[in-house]
C-alpha cells in the first residue's frame, strides 16, 4: 500500500523527525519494550486530497470533549508498540488520526490500522490546552530517563524547584536550552485522570515535568524541540550522580553565577 508520505515531503520530513527522537529514546535507554509515547499535532502538514481521505477504523471514542480540536490531525506512537521499532518503521508502529467533529472521538486515516497509545487521552488533554492557549507548541513526548527516574526516588528532591536549581547548576547549558525547569508530580498511578490532570496543571509553568519514580513528559514547538529539553536535562542529572559516585557533593555553579548568566541571556528568572 502507498504510504500518504510518499506524496507529502513535508509531513514525511515530520515523521522522520518522530522516527529519529524514536531511536534516541531507545539509544538511550529511556524506552524499555514498549514504554514511552510521542503525539504530535501533524495538521499543518494535512493537504486537502489528505482530509477527504476514508477512515481505515471505525470511530473511536477518547473519552472526553476536548473542543480546540476539531478537524485537528495528530501522528501517534501505537499502544504496545516499541520505539525502537517505530524508528525503524515509523508507519508501521504509529498512525495518523483525525478529531471529528463532536471532538470526542476521532478515526485512524493513515497508513495502517495501528491503535493509537493508551495514553491518548493525555496527550490530546495537552494538545488541546496549547490550542486553546494560543501556545505554538506541536509535540508531547513521555520517556523514562534513567538518571532523572533515579533522582526522583530522593524525598529531598521533590519540593517546587529544588531539583530544577540542581540540574541548572551542574552545566550552563542547561538553565540555557531548559529554562523554565522541571516541574514536579507526586507519584500518581500512571494513566490515571488524576496524572493527566497534575501534568496539565505543571505545563503551565514548565515545559517539561517530571513524574516521581516513572518518567517525565515534555512538550515543545517539535518533537525534536521536546526531546532537546529532556536530554539536557537528563546530562545534568548524569553529571550529579557522576560527582556523587566518585565520592563528593558537586558544588554547582552559585545562584549568583546563574543570575548572571540570565540577564546575559535574557532568559526567564
Amino acid at each position: 500500500m502507498k504510504s500518504v508520505l510518499s506524496s507529502r515531503p513535508a509531513l514525511e520530513a515530520e515523521v522522520m523527525k518522530i522516527a529519529e527522537v524514536a531511536g534516541y529514546l531507545w539509544q538511550n535507554g529511556w524506552a524499555e519494550r514498549n514504554g514511552g509515547n510521542i503525539t504530535v499535532n501533524v495538521t499543518d502538514f494535512v493537504d486537502d486530497e489528505m482530509k477527504q481521505m476514508p477512515a481505515i477504523s471505525d470511530v473511536k471514542q477518547i473519552g472526553t470533549t476536548l473542543p480546540y480540536l476539531k478537524g485537528c490531525y495528530f501522528y501517534c506512537k501505537g499502544t504496545g508498540k516499541r520505539m525502537r521499532d517505530l524508528a525503524r518503521w515509523p508507519m508501521d508502529n504509529g498512525s495518523i488520526i483525525r478529531i471529528l467533529d463532536d471532538c470526542a472521538s476521532y478515526v485512524i486515516i493513515a497508513d495502517n490500522p495501528v491503535l493509537p497509545t493508551s495514553e491518548l487521552p493525555s496527550h490530546l488533554t495537552v494538545h488541546n490546552h496549547l490550542i486553546e492557549k494560543g501556545s505554538n507548541y506541536k509535540a508531547t513526548v513521555h520517556t523514562h530517563p534513567i538518571e532523572l527516574v533515579a533522582m526522583s526516588h530522593n524525598k529531598a528532591f521533590l519540593g517546587k524547584d529544588v531539583l530544577t536549581n540542581i540540574l541548572w547548576s551542574m552545566i550552563p547549558e542547561t538553565k540555557a536550552f531548559c529554562p523554565l525547569g522541571l516541574g514536579i508530580i507526586p507519584y500518581t498511578l500512571p494513566g490515571s485522570v488524576e496524572l493527566a490532570d497534575a501534568t496539565l496543571k505543571e505545563l503551565d509553568d514548565y515545559d517539561v515535568v517530571m513524574w516521581e519514580k516513572h518518567g517525565v513528559f515534555a512538550q515543545g514547538l517539535d518533537v525534536m524541540d521536546a526531546f532537546d529539553q529532556i536530554d539536557v536535562l537528563s546530562k545534568s542529572a548524569k553529571i550529579y550522580i557522576d560527582a556523587k559516585c566518585m565520592g563528593f557533593e558537586p558544588e554547582g555553579m552559585s545562584q549568583e553565577q546563574m543570575a548572571e548568566m540570565t540577564k546575559a541571556f535574557n532568559l526567564p528568572k
